[in-house]
């Protein structure tokens, strides 16, 4: 009987050991449980966090897109440009400029030899005396006819030869001013030996193509001449940044060579016809900022201002 109890006795022992065996070992799980989830959320938040810095990176890179550049080059405005040649030809007397000089307004480039020239000053002073003559002569003989003291033929004949003296004279002097001679001097100081040729504007000579004793054909250019004053840009634009440029707007540009420093621009023109080639548009932009060592045909980067 006492073999029993004490039998009994420690199978309760026994289970009263595993059951706290069992507590212990479900405290010690819980906080590894709660260890574990917290782990699982700070993941998840990292990459949360992560994933919202990557679409926050995207965004930004997005919102803050770099401004198209446009190439182009540095140009002269046709009206600062003129390309000086002769509705007469004839061989270079001499020559006063040189490659890349600055000349002024009405200053003379150079002299042409031609006997033409010498003829033409001579109709012309020819037709002005005889215009002078003929003038009168019709004044008196209207004056005659309304008197009945002429008959009209005599007074319609004297119109005629007047009339085409005065086309004579007229003629002669269109062709002289065509050539840059000054028909009043011609009536003061009488007739020149040389065709003086002179500038049309002030500015740098360039593309001399003569030298003394050239024999120029009517139309063949002398040379040009260019003014800086007011340069332009000539940007090339395509399709799709087209609607970038608008006349008005400011840009910015870069001339190779010149290193980092900036320059303005204000779009003046934009083509209205496209390159069959590149499917390009030229866009064209006035200098505000105007530079000495500017060249036209200089290499330029340019980019709309913001």
């Amino acid at each position: 009987m006492m073999k029993k109890l004490y039998t009994m006795m420690a199978a309760v022992a026994l289970l009263a050991a595993c059951t706290t065996g069992e507590k212990k070992s479900d405290a010690v799980q819980e906080p590894a449980a709660t260890t574990l989830q917290s782990v699982a959320d700070n993941a998840a938040d990292s990459a949360s966090t992560a994933v919202t810095e990557e679409v926050d990176g995207v965004t930004a890179a997005t919102n803050v897109a770099n401004r198209p550049t446009f190439n182009g080059l540095l140009m002269v405005s046709p009206q600062q440009q003129a390309t000086l040649s002769l509705t007469m030809g004839g061989k270079v007397n001499s020559l006063h400029v040189m490659p890349g000089q600055t000349i002024g307004y009405g200053q003379v480039v150079a002299t042409i030899d031609n006997p033409e020239y010498i003829e033409l000053q001579q109709d012309y002073l020819d037709a002005a005396a005889q215009l002078e003559y003929l003038e009168k002569e019709y004044s008196r003989q209207r004056t005659l006819g309304d008197q009945d003291a002429a008959s009209q033929k005599k007074v319609q004949q004297s119109k005629a030869e007047y009339l085409s003296m005065k086309a004579r004279f007229e003629a002669a002097g269109s062709r002289l001013k065509a050539l840059g001679a000054d028909t009043q001097l011609l009536a003061t100081q009488g007739i020149k030996s040389y065709l003086e040729v002179k500038a049309p504007l002030s500015g740098y000579v360039t593309n001399l193509r003569v030298n003394l004793g050239t024999y120029l054909d009517a139309g063949e250019p002398i040379c040009d001449l260019i003014n800086k004053s007011q340069l332009l840009l000539q940007l090339t634009v395509y399709e799709k940044e087209l609607s970038l440029m608008q006349v008005g707007g400011e840009v910015e540009f870069r001339v190779n060579g010149m290193g980092k420093e900036t320059f303005k621009a204000t779009v003046v023109a934009i083509d209205q016809s496209v390159d069959a080639t590149d499917y390009s548009i030229k866009v064209y932009a006035r200098v505000l900022s105007n530079c000495p060592d500017f060249r036209p045909g200089m290499y330029v980067r340019a980019r709309i201002k913001n």
